[in-house]
């Protein structure tokens, strides 16, 4: 048993400084991951990696809901549906007319470029489409494209050969593209 396996063991029963163990730990790894999917944000995310971190293992292990993690796979599973949510929230939010989202900020040097947070809501909506028909590709994309692993980490984490993996995230991103464009 590891010690982020022991540590989160002692969260479920109860332990209280056992949250405090596990961050140092896993901490670094998280802060990685998160570095990876804001470096793919557009320029002047106002999230950093480590706010992304912070919020993400507040989520997994401060929040009064009762969370009971396995292992470190599924623990790292967990923190990357928990950095989507986060991401996917904060889009939301920004589209929201409260938060201007009825406005855009034309950039003079690209007019016309993509919003990246309706880019994001787009595939959030068919990811959770995909989800309903398929949960273990949807992980598999959520691991990738939220929480920044490779496919061999991710193919790790979901219990699965790389090949299958590669195989899995060629066909789920095809699918995503097509469900995105109303194909």
């Amino acid at each position: 048993m590891t010690d982020i396996t022991r540590i989160l063991s002692a969260i479920e029963q109860g332990d209280a400084h056992a949250a405090e163990q596990l961050l140092p730990l896993v901490y670094d790894e998280l802060r990685r991951l998160a570095g990876q999917k804001l470096a793919h944000e557009k320029q002047g995310q106002t999230l950093d990696a480590t706010s992304l971190v912070h919020e993400a293992y507040l989520r997994l292990v401060g929040g009064t809901s009762e969370r009971q993690f396995t292992d470190r796979k599924h623990f790292f599973r967990v923190a990357a549906t928990a950095m989507r949510h986060i991401l996917i929230d904060r889009a939301r939010r920004k589209r929201s007319r409260k938060h201007g989202g009825g406005q855009r900020r034309l950039e003079l040097d690209a007019v016309a470029a993509p919003q990246p947070n309706e880019d994001l809501l787009a595939l959030d909506a068919a990811l959770e489409k995909l989800a309903a028909s398929d949960p273990t590709k949807a992980q598999l994309v959520e691991l990738r494209f939220f929480a920044g692993l490779t496919g061999a980490q991710a193919a790790e984490v979901l219990g699965i050969s790389p090949v299958t993996a590669d195989r899995w995230w060629s066909y789920a991103r095809s699918w995503l593209q097509a469900e995105m464009q109303g194909e």
